[in-house]
């Protein structure tokens, strides 16, 4: 699998991502080292360039049964196959942070937090010697992404650059953006501008809220603001691919809410030039301030 380093510099959360091919084989999947402290990896696969049927029938066998009755559920080609290449990204993508034995992706077990976020059920992996991964998973119908941290909650989200809102944008803003989101989108005149910006503050709204994994109905959308500085004024430089890096966003929670934080590192990047990106997770308590 072919590899694209997102950021090179010293920032306080680097992003390695990782794309565009796909293989279900525990011996073919190349060993790769963890994350580091403060570093996430983001996997990525195209659906339309998985044709094969080899692959996709593959794919259906490292997946649980649970997960194949989901697959089968549902309805049309197109979400069958976006789902089984879901579930296969997540199990072939952890299987690949070997320490010292090999991991056969569907040895791999699953099992939800309290308000429905999945993760791994290391109480079957005692044998195993494996660090504490956390991962998150979003998808299109034209991209699935797979983030991974070790020993940090990580939220992402994936959003088509050309989305188009069937409802009037600030209408739509108005009834789940915070009060300064609605306020910094209506004073953007173009159209067109609006619609990205409108895109990128969703983004990185849902990659937050999945980062917290307390569920949308213990989070929504309008009790937290997302700052997003100009990244486009002069002498800020942009690295390849990355748009905005985590200290020029910032998620404030409106009041004192107990289920909100602002302890959280953002990333939002492009993916292909067709996707935004948007990465979120939790500093190190430890170091703050250092």
């Amino acid at each position: 699998m072919s590899s694209m380093l997102c950021s090179k510099r010293p920032l306080m959360m680097n992003i390695y991502c990782f794309g565009r091919n796909l293989t279900t084989a525990s011996c073919s999947l190349s060993p790769v080292q963890l994350p580091a402290q403060k570093e996430a990896h983001l996997w990525y696969v195209l659906p339309d360039e998985v044709k094969c049927p080899n692959l996709l029938n593959r794919c259906f066998e490292i997946l649980s049964p649970c997960e194949k009755e989901n697959v089968l559920r549902m309805r049309g080609e197109e979400l069958k196959k976006s789902a089984l290449l879901a579930r296969a990204l997540v199990r072939t993508t952890l299987a690949r942070y070997q320490t010292n034995c090999q991991i056969d992706p569907k040895s791999l077990k699953f099992r939800k937090n309290n308000y429905g976020k999945p993760e791994v059920d290391w109480q079957y992996a005692d044998d195993w010697n494996l660090p504490p991964l956390h991962f998150n998973i979003s998808h299109t119908s034209s991209l699935i992404a797979c983030g991974v941290t070790v020993g940090s909650p990580i939220g992402i989200d994936v959003e088509e650059k050309q989305r188009r809102l069937k409802n009037d944008i600030l209408a739509f803003a108005r009834r789940y953006y915070s009060p300064h989101e609605v306020e910094m989108l209506a004073h953007i005149e173009d159209p067109e501008l609006r619609r990205h910006e409108f895109i990128k503050l969703w983004t990185l709204k849902e990659a937050y809220v999945k980062a917290l994994g307390r569920g949308f109905s213990a989070s929504p959308f309008n009790t937290f603001t997302i700052r997003l500085r100009d990244h486009m004024k002069e002498g800020i430089h942009v690295l390849p691919h990355v748009i905005s890096k985590e200290n020029e966003i910032s998620a404030e929670p409106s009041g004192d809410l107990e289920n909100l934080s602002s302890n959280w590192h953002f990333v939002l990047l492009e993916l292909l030039g067709s996707h935004y990106a948007a990465v979120c997770i939790e500093k190190d308590s430890t170091n703050e301030g250092s």
